[in-house]
Protein backbone atom coordinates (compact mmCIF):
# COMPACT_ATOMS: atom_id res chain seq x y z
CA UNK A 1 0.00 0.00 0.00
CA UNK A 2 2.73 2.71 0.95
CA UNK A 3 5.00 1.61 -2.44
CA UNK A 4 1.76 1.79 -4.59
CA UNK A 5 1.23 5.54 -3.05
CA UNK A 6 4.95 6.59 -3.62
CA UNK A 7 5.44 5.36 -7.35
CA UNK A 8 1.27 6.85 -7.76
CA UNK A 9 3.22 10.45 -6.27
CA UNK A 10 6.37 10.29 -8.20
CA UNK A 11 4.84 8.85 -11.76
CA UNK A 12 1.55 10.61 -11.57
CA UNK A 13 2.86 13.82 -9.86
CA UNK A 14 6.98 14.67 -9.20
CA UNK A 15 8.05 13.34 -12.80
CA UNK A 16 5.23 15.05 -14.59
CA UNK A 17 6.15 18.34 -12.60
CA UNK A 18 9.74 17.96 -13.29
CA UNK A 19 9.64 17.00 -17.00
CA UNK A 20 6.88 20.46 -17.60
CA UNK A 21 9.38 22.59 -15.54
CA UNK A 22 12.40 21.31 -17.31
CA UNK A 23 10.53 21.67 -20.80
CA UNK A 24 8.23 24.52 -20.96
CA UNK A 25 11.12 27.19 -21.75
CA UNK A 26 13.02 25.37 -24.06
CA UNK A 27 10.26 23.48 -26.38
CA UNK A 28 6.40 24.49 -27.55
CA UNK A 29 4.61 24.55 -24.68
CA UNK A 30 1.61 21.29 -26.03
CA UNK A 31 4.91 19.20 -26.70
CA UNK A 32 6.07 19.84 -22.92
CA UNK A 33 3.15 19.24 -21.83
CA UNK A 34 2.76 16.05 -23.92
CA UNK A 35 6.01 14.39 -23.04
CA UNK A 36 5.10 15.03 -18.99
CA UNK A 37 2.31 12.66 -19.11
CA UNK A 38 4.73 9.48 -20.71
CA UNK A 39 6.11 8.65 -17.07
CA UNK A 40 2.11 8.00 -16.13
CA UNK A 41 1.58 6.30 -19.44
CA UNK A 42 4.52 4.00 -19.00
CA UNK A 43 3.94 3.23 -15.60
CA UNK A 44 0.52 2.13 -15.80
CA UNK A 45 1.34 0.20 -19.03
CA UNK A 46 3.55 -1.65 -16.32
CA UNK A 47 0.71 -1.73 -13.70
CA UNK A 48 -1.49 -3.86 -15.94
CA UNK A 49 0.82 -6.25 -17.49
CA UNK A 50 1.59 -7.69 -13.57
CA UNK A 51 -2.05 -8.79 -14.00
CA UNK A 52 -1.51 -10.61 -17.48
CA UNK A 53 -4.74 -11.09 -18.93
CA UNK A 54 -7.59 -9.25 -20.22
CA UNK A 55 -11.12 -8.84 -18.38
CA UNK A 56 -12.97 -5.62 -17.41
CA UNK A 57 -10.69 -4.28 -15.02
CA UNK A 58 -7.48 -4.77 -17.71
CA UNK A 59 -9.98 -3.42 -20.51
CA UNK A 60 -10.55 -0.64 -18.51
CA UNK A 61 -7.28 0.30 -17.78
CA UNK A 62 -6.03 0.12 -21.24
CA UNK A 63 -8.71 1.59 -23.07
CA UNK A 64 -8.78 4.87 -20.64
CA UNK A 65 -4.82 4.83 -21.13
CA UNK A 66 -5.34 4.92 -25.16
CA UNK A 67 -8.60 6.90 -25.45
CA UNK A 68 -6.48 9.86 -22.79
CA UNK A 69 -3.72 9.62 -24.75
CA UNK A 70 -5.30 9.76 -28.12
CA UNK A 71 -7.42 12.79 -26.76
CA UNK A 72 -3.76 14.31 -26.18
CA UNK A 73 -2.09 13.94 -29.38
CA UNK A 74 -4.81 14.87 -31.33
CA UNK A 75 -5.71 18.43 -29.57
CA UNK A 76 -3.38 20.31 -31.23
CA UNK A 77 -2.45 22.89 -28.83
CA UNK A 78 -1.82 23.34 -25.20
CA UNK A 79 -4.65 24.81 -23.83
CA UNK A 80 -6.43 22.80 -26.50
CA UNK A 81 -5.46 19.74 -24.76
CA UNK A 82 -6.40 20.70 -21.25
CA UNK A 83 -10.07 21.92 -22.27
CA UNK A 84 -10.16 18.09 -23.80
CA UNK A 85 -8.74 16.78 -20.48
CA UNK A 86 -11.82 18.40 -18.57
CA UNK A 87 -14.31 17.05 -21.53
CA UNK A 88 -13.06 13.66 -21.33
CA UNK A 89 -13.26 13.70 -17.23
CA UNK A 90 -16.95 14.41 -17.76
CA UNK A 91 -17.42 11.64 -19.82
CA UNK A 92 -15.50 9.16 -17.80
CA UNK A 93 -17.54 10.40 -14.60
CA UNK A 94 -20.60 10.01 -16.41
CA UNK A 95 -19.78 6.63 -17.85
CA UNK A 96 -19.59 5.66 -13.76
CA UNK A 97 -22.63 6.78 -13.22
CA UNK A 98 -24.87 4.98 -16.35
CA UNK A 99 -23.04 1.76 -14.69
CA UNK A 100 -24.32 2.67 -11.48
CA UNK A 101 -28.13 3.04 -13.21
CA UNK A 102 -27.77 -0.11 -15.23
CA UNK A 103 -26.95 -1.65 -11.61
CA UNK A 104 -23.19 -2.78 -12.57
CA UNK A 105 -21.08 -0.14 -10.58
CA UNK A 106 -17.53 -0.33 -11.93
CA UNK A 107 -16.43 -0.68 -8.39
CA UNK A 108 -18.27 -4.35 -8.30
CA UNK A 109 -16.97 -5.25 -11.69
CA UNK A 110 -13.23 -4.17 -10.49
CA UNK A 111 -13.52 -6.55 -7.44
CA UNK A 112 -15.32 -9.54 -9.34
CA UNK A 113 -12.01 -9.61 -12.26
CA UNK A 114 -9.44 -9.18 -8.60
CA UNK A 115 -10.84 -11.54 -6.71
CA UNK A 116 -10.75 -13.87 -9.37
CA UNK A 117 -7.54 -13.16 -10.16
CA UNK A 118 -6.74 -14.51 -6.57
CA UNK A 119 -8.40 -17.76 -7.45
CA UNK A 120 -11.60 -16.93 -5.85
CA UNK A 121 -15.13 -18.29 -7.54
CA UNK A 122 -16.68 -15.72 -9.59
CA UNK A 123 -20.33 -17.04 -9.43
CA UNK A 124 -20.24 -17.64 -6.15
CA UNK A 125 -18.63 -14.08 -5.19
CA UNK A 126 -21.07 -12.65 -8.05
CA UNK A 127 -23.67 -13.85 -6.09
CA UNK A 128 -22.34 -12.46 -2.17
CA UNK A 129 -21.52 -8.67 -4.30
CA UNK A 130 -25.03 -8.56 -5.09
CA UNK A 131 -26.65 -8.79 -1.69
CA UNK A 132 -28.45 -5.98 -1.28
CA UNK A 133 -26.35 -4.16 2.04
CA UNK A 134 -23.05 -5.23 -0.08
CA UNK A 135 -24.12 -3.57 -3.68
CA UNK A 136 -25.00 -0.49 -1.71
CA UNK A 137 -21.46 0.04 -0.56
CA UNK A 138 -20.37 -0.90 -4.11
CA UNK A 139 -22.19 1.83 -5.48
CA UNK A 140 -21.42 4.77 -3.12
CA UNK A 141 -17.72 3.31 -4.43
CA UNK A 142 -18.40 3.97 -7.65
CA UNK A 143 -20.12 7.40 -6.95
CA UNK A 144 -17.06 8.44 -5.31
CA UNK A 145 -15.24 7.08 -8.64
CA UNK A 146 -17.22 9.33 -10.53
CA UNK A 147 -16.78 12.51 -7.93
CA UNK A 148 -12.73 11.96 -8.58
CA UNK A 149 -13.28 12.71 -12.32
CA UNK A 150 -16.23 15.30 -11.65
CA UNK A 151 -14.67 17.14 -9.33
CA UNK A 152 -11.06 17.93 -10.95
CA UNK A 153 -12.77 18.58 -14.08
CA UNK A 154 -14.50 21.42 -12.43
CA UNK A 155 -11.63 22.68 -10.95
CA UNK A 156 -9.71 22.41 -14.14
CA UNK A 157 -12.48 24.31 -15.80
CA UNK A 158 -11.92 27.23 -13.32
CA UNK A 159 -8.27 27.14 -13.73
CA UNK A 160 -8.24 27.12 -17.30
CA UNK A 161 -10.29 29.83 -17.57
CA UNK A 162 -8.28 32.06 -14.69
CA UNK A 163 -4.61 31.40 -15.87
CA UNK A 164 -4.73 29.55 -18.95
CA UNK A 165 -1.77 26.89 -20.06
CA UNK A 166 -0.72 27.51 -16.64
CA UNK A 167 -3.64 25.49 -14.97
CA UNK A 168 -1.51 22.41 -16.21
CA UNK A 169 1.07 22.73 -13.16
CA UNK A 170 -1.62 23.95 -10.58
CA UNK A 171 -4.34 21.44 -11.73
CA UNK A 172 -2.30 18.27 -11.60
CA UNK A 173 -1.39 18.89 -7.80
CA UNK A 174 -5.43 20.30 -7.08
CA UNK A 175 -6.14 16.39 -9.04
CA UNK A 176 -3.70 14.18 -6.79
CA UNK A 177 -4.77 15.50 -3.51
CA UNK A 178 -8.68 15.43 -4.37
CA UNK A 179 -7.37 11.65 -5.63
CA UNK A 180 -5.52 10.69 -2.41
CA UNK A 181 -8.67 11.77 -0.45
CA UNK A 182 -11.37 10.19 -2.63
CA UNK A 183 -8.66 7.40 -2.94
CA UNK A 184 -8.71 6.55 0.85
CA UNK A 185 -12.66 6.76 0.88
CA UNK A 186 -12.68 4.04 -1.49
CA UNK A 187 -10.23 1.95 -0.14
CA UNK A 188 -12.46 2.28 3.14
CA UNK A 189 -15.35 1.29 1.02
CA UNK A 190 -13.46 -2.14 -0.19
CA UNK A 191 -12.39 -2.91 3.81
CA UNK A 192 -16.07 -2.48 4.34
CA UNK A 193 -17.34 -4.26 1.90
CA UNK A 194 -14.62 -7.31 2.65
CA UNK A 195 -15.88 -7.40 6.15
CA UNK A 196 -19.39 -7.53 5.46
CA UNK A 197 -18.38 -10.49 2.64
CA UNK A 198 -16.82 -12.54 5.35
CA UNK A 199 -19.99 -12.24 7.68
CA UNK A 200 -21.85 -13.91 4.95
CA UNK A 201 -19.94 -16.32 4.07
CA UNK A 202 -19.60 -17.72 7.62
CA UNK A 203 -21.60 -21.00 8.28
CA UNK A 204 -24.90 -20.74 10.08
CA UNK A 205 -24.02 -22.17 14.08
CA UNK A 206 -27.05 -24.85 14.09
CA UNK A 207 -28.21 -25.27 17.87
CA UNK A 208 -28.12 -29.00 18.62
CA UNK A 209 -31.58 -30.07 20.37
Amino acid sequence: MKNTVMWDLICYVIFPLVIWNALNDRIDEYYAMLISTVPGIIYSIIRFIRFKRLNFFGLFMIGTLMIGTLVDVLSGSSIQMLWNNVVYSLVIAVFHLVMIFVNKPVSLLFALDLTEMQGYDRQFLKGVYYQPEILKVFKLIACAMALSSLVPAGINSWLIMQYGVDAFTKGIIIKRVIGVGLGLAIIYGYYHINQLSKKLEEPQETIAP
